[in-house]
């Protein structure tokens, strides 16, 4: 298995989600560290928060657990993908 960067796997969720129809924003919010790194828009009006980390070592910073506690509190969508496996997965479902 070869060691992917998270570059390589948040270009992979682009190309993956656009090949379906949707579309991905970058997100940064200056104002609050820890934001999700994707707005991911599919068809049919679902939108989710994605965090992107590298397979092997990719760990969250607080901030990052506090997004993901934020979002589940207000009953968002959010996830974390890892591989472009755990993508196709996650894309086929959504």
């Amino acid at each position: 298995m070869t060691k992917e960067l998270e570059s390589e796997i948040e270009s992979y969720l682009v190309w993956a989600v656009t090949l379906r129809g949707g579309t991905t924003y970058k997100f940064t919010s200056p104002a609050m560290r820890g934001v999700a790194d994707r707005i991911v828009c599919m068809p049919r009006g679902k939108t989710f928060f994605v965090e992107l980390k590298r397979p092997k070592g990719g760990e969250f910073s607080a901030q990052q657990m506090q997004f993901a506690q934020e979002m589940q509190r207000l009953n968002q969508n959010y996830v974390a993908l890892k591989t472009k496996q755990e993508i196709d997965e996650w894309i086929s479902k959504n």
